[in-house]
């Protein structure tokens, strides 16, 4: 049997699920859908992040001097 590509008339339809407007729309709102989960996850972030700020130890005590830069350089292996 050959493949026939032609639809027949009670195949056709401007509703039909996954070729009309009703495709269109299912589509469409699972974009949305996606688009305000992702929207919805980003602000949460970054309110969560923006009371959460990085903090600099400003302690130069605990900083070690080892050796100037020409004998450390001798020294690497």
């Amino acid at each position: 049997m050959a493949n026939n590509t032609q639809m027949n008339e009670n195949e056709r339809g401007i509703f039909s699920l996954m070729h009309g407007i009703s495709g269109m729309l299912v589509a469409t709102v699972l974009l949305l859908s996606i688009l305000a989960v992702l929207t919805y996850l980003s602000i949460t972030t970054q309110v969560a992040n923006a009371t959460n700020t990085y903090e600099v130890n400003q302690d130069i005590n605990g900083l070690k001097f080892i050796a100037d830069s020409k004998t450390q350089y001798e020294n690497r292996k």
